[in-house]
C-alpha cells in the first residue's frame, strides 16, 4: 500500500529570477505537490522564518519543511543565513540543501560543517 505524503512547503532562497523560474518549472513537470515559496535573499529568509516585515502572517509565511538555500546572495548570504538557522534551536531542525553553482571544496566542507543536509551543484 503507497503511503500518502502531507505536502511540505519548501522555501527557496535565491537571488535570480532565472534560477527561481527553473525550480518552480521543474517542480511543475514533475507534479511535486509541495507548496514552493521563495525569497530572495539571506536577509528575506531570515524575515520570513521569523515572521518580521511581509511575512508576519503564517499564511504568507508557514514553517518550510525544507529551505533550498544558494550560497552567493546579496545583502546576507546563505552561508551566513545556514550559519543563523543551524544556530537557532526553534529553526535548526529545518532541513538546508545547498543548490548553487560553486564547486569549491571550501564551500562544499563549511556547508556540510554548519549543518546543511545536502550541497547540490546546479549548472543554472
Amino acid at each position: 500500500m503507497k503511503k500518502s505524503l502531507s505536502p511540505v512547503t519548501i522555501l527557496m532562497a535565491d537571488d535570480d529570477a532565472d534560477d527561481r523560474l527553473l525550480t518552480l518549472e521543474a517542480f511543475k513537470e514533475t507534479n511535486i505537490p509541495h507548496e514552493l515559496r521563495f525569497v530572495n535573499d539571506g536577509e528575506e529568509l531570515m524575515d520570513y522564518l521569523y515572521r518580521r516585515g511581509n511575512f508576519e502572517e503564517v499564511n504568507v509565511s508557514p514553517t518550510p519543511g525544507v529551505i533550498l538555500l544558494d550560497l552567493n546572495m546579496p545583502r546576507m548570504d546563505g552561508r551566513e543565513a545556514l550559519r543563523k538557522i543551524k544556530s537557532d534551536p526553534l529553526l535548526r531542525s529545518i532541513p538546508i540543501i545547498i543548490l548553487t553553482t560553486s564547486k569549491a571544496d571550501e564551500d562544499i566542507n563549511y556547508t556540510y560543517n554548519n549543518g546543511a543536509s545536502s550541497f547540490i551543484t546546479s549548472h543554472f
